[in-house]
This record gives structure tokens, C-alpha cells and sequence, in this order.
């Protein structure tokens, strides 16, 4: 059972329980890892001593090379990440100074840690080796004092660097006293080693601190290597590599032994040694790799310091308590000591453990105080590392905090993994600098566009805000963001036959109504149903240019503002609705006030910095009319926008609802696979195309680009603008933020629903509008993308390149129906394939030449009856390539491999996307109505590109006088202090003003060229209509100012358009034209596709690649499978492309998760109880 249908209680229960198994397991993984990556390179230590018999003295050479392995591996792993980013992005170059300097410290750190790991830690017992480790910190506790000193203002923070400072230094000297007592003055040089090892390789993190330092050398590096630090990462690896090659590479030789040995090593034991470099290898990444996800998730002192500091106490009692536990036989010590009772024979774990215990037995506990020099500098060593790291406990992170600002450098250090992690922690971050941090608040502005939207579709998204209202009240001074709500109303009025005035229509006034009534559920206290609603309070009616604004305070006092437009003062359609409020909110909100400021003698610069902080931290959500989400979905997408501080727009995940049809199920497997595949490949290797209109949140700073705002204000002219600019101004936006370098994201984690086309007729006409539009703004990209590379980082070559393949497949996507269609015939009619495939492309020719005779209806209809016929067809074509299969007696043929994969990926892709499994189901119905949605609908898109109207919640005008004024008004007079809008705008000539179309809708309001919205205001006024228990509304207009920024806005972008019959008679040509021209060229792509086909099955095996069959058991057979060429490349490419897009999803679903976790751990109690009714992970 959903989570849905539980009670509130339960379901937080049940998240709770979640989070906190998600968070246990994190734990216990991160301990396990760290204690196995520990584990097997002290193994690798162990093996790599002259005391030790696993490995021979003359194979050593074999266990040092793995040592060395296991060092330069994050070396090398970090190469191939900063080359596959500098591959998919853009990176600059660092200058020279910094090249030296990274090259140098590089070089010191690199030689220290081979030295360390290579030479010196092989003369020395597990338990040295272990405490040793943590005596990597000695330069951080320098720095940190240092810095300390310098920073005159908070000397009490000195304290804990400063006792690091003396206890490592007091292990220092408590190690070298218990190796002098000992009289071996052949340690000497190892401890000096050793020690030298260790504090080359705390330089590591120098970078750490040097913004403590007033020091504008580092500084300027630091920047710099932040500016460049994929090229940075690249050579400071290479030297990893070099200098650790060399270091194994002398030492070799230098200590009496030879390379040869290496290939001399008996077969069991280099297994041994492959696998403890293999479980080093992966247990180290998957540690890093958790702790990054642990801190992301917010649970980084459970996750993260805890296992961190206890994980080498872990090892030592992994090590030395069986030791103590099962072998204090002395003579079993005195064997191990001396070497006695091994021989050639022995089984190689058993040599092993004898090498682990080799340090370990008990045979010197006489000596106390050897241990307890020992022990002091190991408890010394281990305090000081801990106290140096101290800071990390106080740091505040955001949610899915970013890598760069968690860690100073990208690699972590094999050998001491979890050292060098702490070490790692940002001290100092651009974002999260102490834990008195201020965080600058964010203004999220809700603009939602509406037109003929049905009562319950106004609900939902009326809902919706005043949800957001009750999840962040503006009172709450505690407040991270603030809301504030728009609704821009399109055509809301319309003439009354015997009035002189422009009357408010019934959609309208079904909006007035629907915010009445979810007022008062929100704003309930009283749960009695016999009270009587109250008055809505707050609210008051303005006369503005373009119409009229209604103003609410919503119950936690949040604005409200529903903009009336009158399409005979303002240019109407979505795209002129969304200029609108950009240009009023980004335009005339956010900038005026820092004018007035100027002009009462503000300083410029710093008027104009904080200005642009606010642009940064103003965020405008794109919502549809019929738009219904939860508060939790618009702070997901938030976070994104946070973080990153390149990312202009993020979108979510986009569910389509309505009744139960077959053509709402096709839509929602449909809208589930593009989602689930195609936006995370867009996200994970480049950049989201599209952010939809109906749940998009952009920023400010991205929206007020050069040719951002100001391009999208062009007017068409040309017969392609209608269909790039006006049929899918969504994508066209993306389109102008892509090329202008900013980044679109998607967050599948936030969930919206917006209801989709109910009927067959609605579906096609909405399609009509999106696929000529997204074909034109994807070329639009590719034609600039040598451009946009340069200036997007997000967008590659790479990527341009996946983009052009996968248009490729949408272009051929009609041929290659025929073929598969083809395919059954031929199997099915037991026909040849070329007859097969000419009567598969008959129907779609015929459908082709129909739509450029008969009407758009006659279209639909046409279709309509064809998309049944094919679906049984497709049944039949899943049946013949079962056959197929059968008949060969085979599965292992490029389609048999195909159609298995393709079924076995969407089914793990469902089983990833719990919430949405059960659209598997729908998979069948999409299956057999592809034809329709990839053949028949591309066609009448195609033929019908010349049709630029909506095509949805289309509504014929009114010719016959509506009813009498008071039955329009009745549900508005129930609103008690709901007004009903009467404007008297005198006599409009009736002319067309409407944007010139092919499809033109009949009998709508003409506008007079010679009438301005001026000469229009001098006639209106307000009339309103009260019953008997409606309170007082404040009534008036805008403000000067404000009137004339609309009247300029209006005069520069948005005044009605009036009728240019010459001018609409070239569009309507040119329409045409183009029309023409596109589907000449789409559809002779797909012709030469077929006729290739037709060509290499006429010609026969001749020219085919000749494969040998296998059967079921991988057996193979004398007998050979006969594919022609151009359709292995294609359907070899079309697979890459799938499984290219499987993979992305995989990795986004992973950081879905992580930033869902973290959310959920960051929210606070108040905000879970109030976004409970919705937050699930999808």
C-alpha cells in the first residue's frame, strides 16, 4: 500500500525509519571500509619486510611494487575524473607561478609519502605503523597556531592546535627514545626517514590555510588553483605517479634486489598479494566516496568523524587482541621470533598469519618501558591528530553540500585514507566559514500563468500556494526564504451585450471563487460546519494599464497578486504574460528601490553590489494554471540554485494526471521514460535542454543576462520565430540561457503534477506545437554550439555530439517503424522482405499526402482510426520477433539481444523509481501505440507545421449575449467580499489584433490601431457589486510610477498587435514555405533510409555481415545469421544511446537519494508536519 493512503503518524514513522536505516548502514559501511582498507595495506606493509617469509627476500620487489600501487592509485583515479571533466567542460589554464608551485609541493608530498610507505614503514611493526600515521598532522597544528597568532581577535582557539602541537611533537620524541634504547643503530635511518616522510607529506594540505595567512602570494594561488582545478589535478598526478615510479624504481636496486624477481613469485602468492591491492584499492575509494555522501547527507559526525577517529583503534584491536586472546603460548612467540618450525612446504596463509604475529606476540612485555614509550606516543600521536581536526565538529554545512567546498583537494590519500580526509575538511570555506554564518535570504516570486483553465485545475494550483504560505509564514523572522505569489490572467475579459463596460468572464470569476474557498480552508480555526464563512480580510482591487490587479495577504501573511489582463490594452499568449512579471518583478521590483537609494545619495558601488546579490538570491517558479505540488518540491529545487551558483534554472519531475484513459496511461509512461532516461543523461553529462513552464524555478541574475530577457521580448517576423519563439517558449528560454552559459538542472525528487491532454484530438494539437519547437531550438543549439562550448562549461563537444545523435534517431524514427513493421509482415504473411517493407510504408504515404489535403480534424480523426489498426499490428510484431527467436532457436542475435535488453532495462529502471513502478504496466499500452506516437504523429506535426494557434483549452468567443449580469455575478456576490470587475472602456473599433496565424480563431476582438491604452484609461472605472453582506474593499490605482512603467513596458514590447492583412498574407505564405521545406527534408531522410534497406535486402548476403549462430547455451552452431550493415550501425547506435542514458540514470539516482536524505535530516519539525502530505522519494 502507498504511503498515501497511511496516516500522517505512520508515514513519519515510516520515513523516520528510513532515514535512520539508511543513515545505520551508512555507518557500519564506512567503518567496515575504512578498517578493510587499513587492514590490507598494512598487510601489503607486512609482506613488503625483509622479517617476514610469505614473499620471499629475493621477491620483495613483487610486494613493494604493490605498495607503490596502491599509492599512485588515487593518483591515477583522479587523473581519468579531471581528464573526462575537461572532456565534457570547459577548464582554464592556472599561470605559471602557480604551475611551479604545484609542481614543487607536489613533488615534496609525493616523495614523502613513497618514502614513507615505500622505504621506511616496512622496517617498522604493525602497531608503529599504525600510530605512526597520525602523526601527519604536524604542519596543520603549525599552520593552524600560526594562523591563530596572526588572527589577534580570537586567541582563545589557539589552544586546541597549540596542545596538538606539543603532543606530536611529543610523539616524535617518545618514538625516537624507544628505538635508541634498543641499541640498533641500524634504525636510525629508518626513523629519520620516517619522520622526514611524514612531515613532507603534512604539506599536503597547505592549502587549507592559506587564507589564514595574509599572504597575497598564496592567496593568489589558492585562487587560481580553484580557477583551474581540473588542470591543476591532472599534473599535480602525473607527479604522484613519476615520483613514486622513480622512488620504487631506485630503491629496487639500491637495496640489493633485482626486477626480475617480480615474474619469479609463486602463483598463490601473488593472488594474495592481487587481492589485498584490490581490497586497498576499492575499500579506500568506496570509503572516500561515503564519507563525501556522509556529509552531503548532513550525518558527518556519525558517519564521518566518528568511524575517522576511532578506525585506527579498530585495527589495532582487529590485530592484537587475537594475538593476546590465542597466542600467548611463549613458544609459539619464540618460533615466530626466531623464525623456526617454517619450511618451503608451509601453506601460504599460514606463513601469513606467522608474518602478521611476527610484531605482535607478547615476547617483550618484560620491557615496560619500551611500550610504554611506545604506547605514549601512539595515545600522543592519536590526541594530536584529533585536537588538530577539532574545528570539523562546529562546521555548518548546507544540504548536498558541493565536493570542492567540503574538501580543499579532490584526492584522498591511499595509504592513510582517513587522516588525510580529516585533514582534507574545509577549515575555511567561500560558503560555510563558521558556524555564526549568516545566510543571505532568498525571495522566491510563484508566477503562474492562466487562460481557460477548468475550476478544479485552478484549485489545485491555488492549493498549492497557499500551502507554500502556511510551510514559510512571513512572520517567522527565522525565515531562510520568503515567498510571494503572482497569477497573471489571460483574455479574463470579455463585451456584454448591452453594457458599455468589459465584464470579467466566467473563468475569472471561477478564480475568485476557488481563492475564497481555499481561504477559508486554510484560514479555518472553527471546524463547526455550521458557522458561517468569514469576510476574506486583506485584500484590495487596483486599476492598472493593462487591466486590473485583485491583491490578497494570505493567512500567514503572504502576498497574493491575480493580474486580470485585457487583451484589448495588452498583448495576450503565455510568452507576453511571463515578460510581463519578469520585467515587473526583476525589472521594476527588485531595481527601483536600490534607485531610490541612488538618488537620496547611496553609494554607487555598493548600492549596485548589493543589488546584485539580490538578483542572485531572487528566484522566480514558473508554474501552469493546473500546477499541484507540495512545499517540499519548490525547496529541493532551491537547494540546487543555492549551491550552484551557475545553475539559472532547475526543474522537477513532472507527473501527468487525469481520468482514467488510455491516452492519460500512454502519457504517463511516456512522460515517466523521458524523465527516468533522457533528462538525467541531459543532466549528468551536459546540461537539461528543456525546463518546463509548468514547475521551473529560474534565478534572477541568469534571466537578467545579456540576451536572456531582453531576446525573449522579440516579436516574431519570420515564419520561423512563430514556431521556435511562440510554440515552445519554454525551451526557447533554456535555449537563451544555455547559449548565454548558464546551467538548467533536474532534481527528480521534486515532484509536480499538471494535468494532460484527456482525449486523442487534445494530445496530438498539444504535440503539433512541441515537436516542430523542440526540433527548432535543438538546432538552434547545435548551430551555435561551437559558441555556447565556449561559453557554457556544461555544455561539450561530447555532448553536442550525444544531442546530434540522438536528433538523428527522432528524425529516422518514422523509417525505422516501417522497417520493424516490415519485420512482421515478413514473418507473419511469410512474404519477402522488400514486399514486406513496401506495403509497411503505403499506409504512412497515404496518411502523408491526406494531411496536405484534408482538414486538421479530418487529420486527427484519420489517425485516430489508423493508431487502433497499428496496435494490433505491434501486437503482432512482438509475437513475430518472439517467433523469430524461436524459429533460430536462438536469443543471441542483435534484435533478440535488443528487445530483451531494452525490456530488462526499463523494468530495473521502474524497480529504481519505487513510487513509479507500477507505470510499468502503462509499458504495454505505450508499446503498441508507438506507431502512432512516433510515425503518425511526426507526420501530421510535420504537415502541420504551419498551424501555429495553441491547439489546447481553446474556446470559441461569445457572439449571443450572455446571461443577465447578476446570474455571471452569483458566484462572485458568494464571495462576500469577492468584487465582481466592471471596466467601461467606451466604444473599440472592432478590428483584428491577434499575431498573425495560419490557423486563425474566428471572431475574436479586434484592436484599433489609432487607440492607445491612454485614450482607453480616460473611460475606465471600477463598478462594484456588493450584497448585503460584503465588508468594504480598498479600491484605487497604481501609483504614478508604476503606471508609467507599465504604460513604457507596454509601449515597448507589449502593446496589442494590430491587424497587417499584407503582413499576415506574407506569414501565412511563408508558413507554408517553410513547412514545406522542413517536411521535404525530414521525410526524404527517412525515404534514403528505406530505399538503403530496400537496396541491401535486394542485393542479398553479399553484401551483409555473416554472423555465427549460437544457441541458448552459448553453444555454437555450423550456421550463420545474415544482417545488413546499415541496420547493425543503427541499431548498434541507438542502443549506445540507451544504454549511455541507463548508466546517468543510475548515477542520478544515487544523488537523488543522497540530497532526499539530506533534506529530510535538515528539515525542521515544524516543516515536516507541514510538508507531510506529500514527500516521497520518487
Amino acid at each position: 500500500m502507498s504511503l498515501l493512503h497511511w496516516s500522517p503518524a505512520s508515514r513519519n514513522l515510516v520515513r523516520l525509519q528510513n532515514c535512520v536505516f539508511i543513515i545505520f548502514v551508512h555507518v557500519f559501511l564506512t567503518t567496515i571500509l575504512t578498517r578493510k582498507y587499513q587492514g590490507s595495506f598494512l598487510l601489503l606493509i607486512t609482506l613488503s619486510s625483509n622479517a617476514t617469509y610469505t614473499v620471499p627476500v629475493d621477491q620483495k620487489p613483487c610486494a613493494l611494487l604493490s605498495v607503490s600501487c596502491t599509492v599512485i592509485a588515487p593518483s591515477v583515479l583522479l587523473l581519468v575524473k579531471s581528464v573526462w571533466k575537461i572532456f565534457f567542460k570547459d577548464s582554464e589554464k592556472p599561470s605559471r607561478k602557480t604551475i611551479v608551485w604545484v609542481l614543487c609541493v607536489e613533488f615534496l608530498v609525493s616523495l614523502g609519502t613513497a618514502v614513507l610507505t615505500i622505504v621506511a614503514m616496512p622496517f617498522f611493526g604493525i602497531v608503529t605503523n599504525v600510530t605512526m600515521l597520525n602523526s601527519i598532522s604536524i604542519l596543520s597544528s603549525i599552520f593552524q597556531v600560526g594562523a591563530q597568532c596572526i588572527a589577534r581577535e580570537r586567541k582563545r582557539f589557539i589552544v586546541p592546535p597549540l596542545i596538538s602541537l606539543v603532543l606530536i611533537l611529543s610523539g616524535y620524541v617518545l618514538f625516537i627514545l624507544s628505538y635508541l634504547l634498543k641499541e640498533d643503530r641500524g634504525m636510525n635511518v629508518w626513523i629519520g626517514l620516517a619522520i622526514m616522510g611524514t612531515i613532507f607529506v603534512s604539506l599536503n594540505w597547505w592549502e587549507n590555510y592559506s587564507t589564514l595567512f595574509k599572504s597575497s602570494f598564496l592567496n593568489s594561488i589558492s585562487e587560481d588553483i580553484a580557477r583551474c582545478r581540473n588542470v591543476v589535478s591532472i599534473l599535480s598526478s602525473l607527479v604522484r605517479i613519476m615520483v613514486t615510479a622513480a622512488v620504487v624504481g631506485a630503491y629496487i636496486p639500491l637495496s640489493g634486489r633485482v626486477w626480475s624477481s617480480v615474474t619469479s613469485v609463486p602463483g598463490d602468492v601473488k593472488l594474495v598479494i592481487l587481492i589485498l591491492v584490490a581490497v586497498q584499492i576499492v575499500s579506500s575509494a568506496l570509503c572516500h566516496w561515503f564519507v563525501v555522501v556522509a556529509c552531503k547527507m548532513h550525518a558527518m559526525r556519525r558517519s564521518f568523524l566518528l568511524p575517522m577517529y576511532l578506525a585506527s583503534l579498530g585495527v589495532l584491536a582487529a590485530f592484537v587482541a587475537p594475538v593476546i586472546i590465542f597466542f600467548q603460548n611463549s613458544k609459539y612467540c619464540n618460533d615466530i621470533t626466531y623464525g623456526r618450525g617454517l619450511s618451503g612446504d608451509t601453506f601460504w596463509f599460514e606463513r601469513l598469519v606467522r608474518d602478521i604475529t611476527h610484531t605482535l606476540c607478547p615476547q617483550h612485555m618484560t620491557d615496560l618501558t619500551e611500550m610504554g614509550l611506545l604506547g605514549g606516543s601512539a595515545l600522543c600521536w592519536w590526541l594530536g591528530w584529533m585536537l588538530c581536526t577539532m574545528h570539523i565538529w562546529f562546521l555548518q554545512l548546507q544540504r548536498i553540500e558541493r565536493t570542492q567546498n567540503l574538501f580543499v583537494r579532490r584526492m584522498y590519500e591511499g595509504p592513510f585514507l582517513e587522516q588525510s580526509m580529516l585533514l582534507n575538511t574545509q577549515k575555511v570555506s567561500n560558503y560555510v566559514s563558521s558556524s555564526h554564518r549568516q545566510t543571505d535570504p532568498i525571495t522566491v516570486y510563484l508566477c503562474a500563468t492562466m487562460w481557460h483553465e477548468s475550476y478544479d485545475e485552478m484549485m489545485k494550483m491555488i492549493i498549492s500556494m497557499f500551502r507554500l504560505d502556511k510551510y514559510r509564514p512571513r512572520k517567522d523572522t527565522n525565515n531562510d526564504v520568503s515567498f510571494e505569489s503572482h497569477i497573471y490572467f489571460d483574455d479574463a475579459f470579455k463585451d456584454v451585450k448591452g453594457s458599455k463596460g468589459r465584464h470579467v468572464n466566467e473563468y475569472a470569476e471561477d478564480l475568485v471563487e476557488v481563492i475564497r474557498e481555499v481561504y477559508n480552508i486554510f484560514n479555518e480555526k472553527d471546524s463547526c460546519i455550521f458557522r458561517e464563512s468569514p469576510p476574506l480580510p486583506c485584500q484590495s482591487i487596483l486599476h492598472t494599464p493593462y487591466g486590473g490587479r485583485l491583491e490578497y495577504i494570505l493567512p500567514n501573511g503572504n502576498l497574493l497578486m491575480v493580474h486580470f489582463k485585457d487583451k484589448l490594452l495588452i498583448r495576450h499568449k503565455k510568452r507576453w504574460s511571463q515578460i510581463m512579471y519578469l520585467y515587473y518583478i526583476l525589472g521594476w521590483r527588485l531595481t527601483r528601490k536600490y534607485f531610490k537609494k541612488f538618488e537620496q545619495g547611496g553609494d554607487e558601488s555598493e548600492l549596485r553590489e548589493k543589488m546584485m546579490k539580490e538578483k542572485d538570491n531572487t528566484y522566480l517558479l514558473a508554474l501552469d494554471g493546473d500546477t499541484d505540488f507540495q512545499p517540499y518540491a519548490v525547496m529541493l529545487l532551491i537547494d540546487r540554485l543555492k549551491l550552484y551558483p551557475r545553475v539559472g534554472a532547475a526543474c522537477g519531475r513532472i507527473h501527468p494526471t487525469g481520468t482514467g484513459s488510455p491516452m492519460v496511461w500512454y502519457q504517463k509512461f511516456e512522460y515517466a521514460v523521458g524523465h527516468w532516461l533522457q533528462k538525467t543523461a541531459e543532466h549528468v553529462f551536459g546540461s537539461v535542454l528543456c525546463s518546463p513552464g509548468c514547475f521551473s524555478l529560474f534565478r534572477g541574475t541568469a534571466l537578467m543576462d545579456d540576451n536572456v530577457m531582453k531576446r525573449y521580448t522579440t516579436k516574431a517576423t519570420e515564419a520561423s520565430h512563430y514556431v521556435q519563439y511562440d510554440q515552445g517558449e519554454d525551451r526557447w528560454l533554456c535555449t537563451l540561457l544555455l547559449q548565454q552559459g548558464w546551467r538548467v538542472e533536474y532534481n527528480a525528487a521534486s515532484d509536480a503534477y499538471t494535468n494532460a491532454p484527456q482525449d486523442f484530438k487534445e494530445f496530438y494539437n498539444q504535440r503539433r506545437r512541441w515537436g516542430p519547437s523542440t526540433m527548432a531550438n535543438t538546432i538552434d543549439l547545435l548551430g551555435s554550439g561551437s559558441l555556447t562550448s565556449q561559453r557554457n562549461s556544461s555544455i561539450s563537444k561530447p555532448f553536442i555530439l550525444y544531442q546530434i545523435l540522438s536528433m538523428a534517431a527522432s528524425i529516422l524514427g518514422p523509417a525505422t517503424i516501417c522497417l520493424m513493421i516490415s519485420g512482421s509482415l515478413s514473418f507473419i504473411l511469410d512474404i519477402d522482405p522488400n514486399v514486406a517493407l513496401v506495403l509497411a510504408t503505403v499506409p504512412p504515404v497515404v496518411y502523408l499526402l491526406l494531411c496536405f489535403k484534408l482538414k486538421s480534424d479530418t487529420q486527427i480523426a484519420i489517425a485516430a482510426v489508423m493508431s487502433v489498426l497499428y496496435a494490433f499490428l505491434m501486437i503482432g510484431t512482438a509475437l513475430s520477433i518472439i517467433g523469430a527467436m524461436v524459429e533460430q532457436q536462438t536469443i543471441w542475435t542483435p534484435s533478440g539481444l535488443f528487445i530483451i535488453g531494452l525490456v530488462l532495462m526499463n523494468i530495473i529502471t521502474a524497480a529504481l523509481h519505487p513510487k513509479e513502478f507500477h507505470l510499468v504496466i502503462y509499458g504495454l499500452l505505450y508499446f503498441i501505440s508507438i506507431p502512432s506516437g512516433y510515425l503518425l504523429l511526426t507526420i501530421y506535426s510535420m504537415v502541420n507545421m504551419n498551424n501555429v494557434s495553441w491547439g489546447t483549452r481553446e474556446t470559441g468567443v461569445h457572439v449571443a449575449a450572455p446571461p443577465p449580469a447578476k446570474a455571471i455575478t452569483q458566484r462572485i456576490l458568494q464571495a462576500k467580499c469577492c468584487k465582481f470587475l466592471c471596466w467601461d472602456s467606451g466604444k473599440v473599433a472592432d478590428q483584428n489584433g491577434q499575431l498573425p496565424e495560419t490557423v486563425v480563431l474566428a471572431n475574436e476582438p479586434k484592436v484599433n490601431p489609432n487607440l492607445t491604452s491612454q485614450d482607453n484609461n480616460r473611460y475606465l472605472h471600477f463598478e462594484f457589486l456588493y450584497s448585503k453582506a460584503i465588508c468594504g474593499i480598498p479600491q484605487g490605482s497604481v501609483s504614478g510610477e508604476e503606471e508609467d512603467f507599465w504604460r513604457e513596458l507596454q509601449k515597448l514590447y507589449l502593446e496589442p498587435l494590430a491587424e497587417d492583412k499584407e503582413k499576415q498574407k506574407k506569414i501565412t505564405n511563408d508558413l507554408k514555405e517553410l513547412r514545406n521545406k522542413v517536411t521535404f527534408i525530414f521525410f526524404i531522410c527517412n525515404a534514403m533510409w528505406l530505399v538503403a534497406t530496400f537496396t541491401l535486402q535486394a542485393i542479398g548476403t553479399s553484401v551483409t555481415i555473416k554472423i555465427p549462430k549460437s544457441n541458448l547455451n552459448l553453444t555454437q552452431t555450423r550456421e550463420y545469421l545474415f544482417i545488413d550493415p546499415v541496420g547493425l550501425m543503427f541499431l548498434l547506435g541507438f542502443a549506445s544511446l540507451l544504454l549511455i542514458q541507463f548508466f546517468a540514470m543510475f548515477y542520478h539516482r544515487i544523488y537523488t537519494l543522497i540530497h532526499f536524505v539530506a533534506f529530510a535530516n535538515t528539515e525542521s519539525k515544524t516543516e515536516k508536519r507541514q510538508s507531510d502530505d506529500g514527500m516521497q522519494v520518487n
